[in-house]
């Protein structure tokens, strides 16, 4: 995401490289390619005046810092101003202090508030609590069977209720809202999540359905539920929603996709509430909360560094890490096995795509990021399959692989003798620079510190 809202802002701060200070000549065309990237990023007009307003102002004012050089004084600046607008802080969550506490998803048909109803829920375990979900959309009975589906999925508490029709003066969708939270509450669940029905545009008779809910459920958060690939459409349906139900804030979805990231620059300045998470994939996993400084930062292509660390600290095993480092850095070295299992813990945080793009685009890192979309993931199955084709004796003694067991390997794995040769090849290149690396200890010493202090965290 914002890849090319990335690239054009770089392209605007090169231009400021070689001068010796910041002028209103120079900072003009810096300030126009930003103005352009910005709009053609979809962001709202009255965002990208404010933005560009206040980037001048501070440019040319006294609040820059003479230690920096213009490049550095403009990405400081427009830095600083993207945040603002995002919101310096991640947002909280509310809970109710009696459960359950009540959340209302809101949002047009398509914009994947079922999908993300199921990824809340998941959070929500993630954080030691006992979500319930229910289904008020009656009109696409395909829609409560995927919230099922979902629910299941995640091993989530589902309220699936009696959908007989109205009650004498209840609307069904009423009925629903209200048996679930009676459910919730007596099954010990100490958050319902109700997923309302959508429409492909906005009416009346939407309006006062969410109207309703809220009335009677009294959330504690409604949570609008934005496709971000949608652009101003999806701005313009956050404003709507807002105007009638007061939202307390933003889920962006499809944020792997080609998203523009005008919706994200947008939505929290037109409603005046934070966006709180994104959805960054199909998977139930695929959802974090919204860290403005982390989103700034891959904007301007300095990474999200903090975000992948907090990645491998939570799925990759540190045991496993850390003796597979102090293997590596020994005089034996790694097995095969090891490194087989080494590419499982690396295929946990995602694809290797979306692990690259997590890192800084400028400086000693750049060229990482840049091999992004260069990156073939079916190359690791196939060095799996190859390991996975090998006896437990070959891949504890690489060397004992003749001519002959390499066929049979090739024939096992659907590979062919020249990939297990080049896996052959690759893998003793790196047991050797491994080794050259730990000689002395120092810099076995020094992994062995870092992997300390990161299990100290």
């Amino acid at each position: 995401m914002f890849e090319n809202l990335s690239e054009k802002l770089q392209r605007a701060f090169k231009n400021l490289r070689g001068q010796g200070s910041v002028t209103e000549e120079n900072i003009q065309e810096a300030l126009r390619e930003i103005r352009v990237a910005l709009l053609e990023a979809d962001v709202n007009l009255n965002v990208v005046k404010e933005l560009i307003d206040h980037i001048r102002e501070k440019a040319l004012g006294q609040e820059v810092m003479t230690s920096l050089s213009p490049t550095e004084q403009v990405t400081k600046i427009v830095r600083d101003e993207l945040i603002a607008i995002l919101g310096k802080d991640v947002a909280r969550f509310q809970f109710a202090s009696r459960p359950p506490t009540v959340i209302l998803m809101v949002g047009l048909q398509g914009s994947g508030k079922t999908t993300t109803a199921g990824k809340l829920a998941a959070w929500l375990q993630k954080g030691g609590h006992r979500p319930m979900l229910v289904s008020v959309d009656v009109y696409r009975p395909a829609a409560r069977e995927q919230l099922r589906v979902v629910a299941q999925s995640i091993k989530a508490n589902i309220y699936e209720g009696d959908q007989k029709g109205e009650a004498p003066g209840t609307p069904l969708v009423e009925r629903l809202a209200k048996e679930a939270r009676r459910e919730a509450l007596i099954t010990g669940c100490d958050t319902l999540i109700v997923d309302t029905a959508g429409r492909l545009h906005i009416d009346t008779e939407l309006m006062d359905e969410m109207a309703k809910l809220k009335a009677l459920l009294s959330p504690q958060e409604i949570l609008f539920v934005a496709d971000a690939m949608t652009g101003q459409d999806a701005v313009r349906s956050a404003e709507a929603f807002h105007k009638q139900l007061a939202l307390t804030g933003t889920i962006l979805t499809k944020m792997d996709g080609d998203a523009r990231g005008g919706a994200a620059l947008s939505i929290r300045y037109v409603t005046g509430q934070p966006v709180k998470f994104i959805g960054t994939g199909e998977k139930p996993d695929a959802f974090e909360a919204f860290h403005p400084d982390r989103i700034v930062g891959r904007i301007l292509g300095m990474g999200d560094i903090l975000g992948l660390i907090e990645k491998a600290e939570e799925k990759l095993d540190k045991k496993k890490s850390e003796e597979f480092a102090r293997k590596a850095l020994s005089g034996d070295g790694f097995s095969l096995e090891d490194f087989r299992d080494q590419l499982r813990q690396i295929r946990k945080l995602g694809s290797l795509e979306s692990i690259m793009k997590m890192l800084p685009s400028v400086g000693p890192l750049a060229g990482m990021q840049q091999m992004a979309g260069q990156v073939d993931e079916k190359q690791l199955m196939r060095v799996e399959a190859i390991i996975n084709s090998m006896t437990q004796k070959e891949r504890d003694h690489h060397e004992i692989i003749s001519g002959s067991r390499r066929k049979r390997i090739a024939a096992g794995s659907g590979t062919t003798v020249q990939e297990i040769n080049q896996l052959l090849r690759q893998y003793a290149q790196m047991r050797k620079m491994f080794k050259g690396m730990g000689k002395g200890g120092m810099l076995q010493r020094r992994a062995m510190g870092m992997l300390g202090g990161m299990r100290g965290r």
